[in-house]
């Protein structure tokens, strides 16, 4: 159970809950007080001795402990080198709680597995995930750029895109691969060998997880998808423009397949 207090309002609804069980525990105890007393004003009406409440004689009936007075009436007959042994019966509380746990027991088969009102643990995933699978596809719908991953993602050719790309490549992946593309510590981008692939599938997934053993960071969490697509569709128009100074081929050389359409701006915003 993870129980957090997120807003203002849960805080203040948390503050009062906790008023309300202390005023209650407050009232349960003036009724009990109240009763007390009545009770003692009709005993002594009638003639009957009351004796007055007790924290120490009340916590001495919560334990079940009887009087020293008493205890002979418990001692057992047999001894063992002169140790005797009283039949001391278990405490109340103790019974409370061991027949209270009968009960939780009993309602708690029945609640899961007999009537099952409440799904059991792996029912309670499926229902989670479930749920988890609805709010990302709602939220998908609504921001359709979100949707954005390396088996849905298509090549962008609007110039104002590719452009946005661009500013993307200078201000993340310049400082590694060049400028222009021509490579550096990074791979060359401008040639038809690729180490990862070079189709738009491909570049966007080592855009977005990166190459750890290679020194590449994963941008996932700097970038957005639709930045992800951005730059990726940046480094495809990078193919053939022969910067100066480029850093010899790597990988292998890559043939596109047949592909498909062109996406225009306005379908992937």
């Amino acid at each position: 159970m993870n129980f957090q207090i997120q807003t203002g309002e849960q805080l203040f609804q948390f503050i009062l809950l906790v008023v309300l069980i202390i005023f209650a525990i407050i009232l349960l105890g003036v009724v009990i007080n109240v009763f007390l007393t009545a009770q003692a004003i009709l005993n002594k009406r009638i003639g009957i001795e009351t004796k007055s409440f007790s924290l120490d004689t009340w916590w001495k009936k919560i334990k079940g402990e009887v009087p020293m007075e008493m205890e002979s009436e418990l001692m057992m007959d047999h001894d063992y080198d002169g140790i005797r042994e009283l039949d001391n019966h278990l405490p109340p509380w103790w019974l409370g709680m061991f027949y209270a746990g009968i009960v939780f027991a009993v309602v708690y088969m029945f609640n899961y597995h007999v009537w099952k009102w409440s799904p059991l643990q792996t029912e309670e995933y499926e229902i989670a995930m479930n749920e988890a699978a609805e709010q990302k596809a709602l939220a998908q719908e609504n921001s359709p750029e979100e949707a954005i991953d390396e088996s849905a993602v298509e090549l962008i050719t609007d110039e104002t895109q590719v452009t946005r790309g661009k500013t993307i490549y200078e201000g993340n992946c310049a400082v590694c691969h060049g400028n222009l593309g021509e490579g550096g510590v990074g791979p060359n981008l401008t040639d038809e060998f690729w180490i990862h692939g070079g189709s738009v599938s491909s570049i966007f997934q080592t855009v977005k997880y990166g190459v750890p053993e290679k020194g590449m960071i994963s941008w996932e969490a700097t970038l957005k998808p639709l930045d992800i697509q951005q730059v990726s569709s940046f480094i495809i128009s990078l193919q053939g423009t022969n910067p100066p100074n480029g850093k010899a081929a790597q990988g292998d050389k890559y043939t596109p397949e047949e592909a498909a359409e062109p996406v225009e701006a306005e379908e992937v915003i």
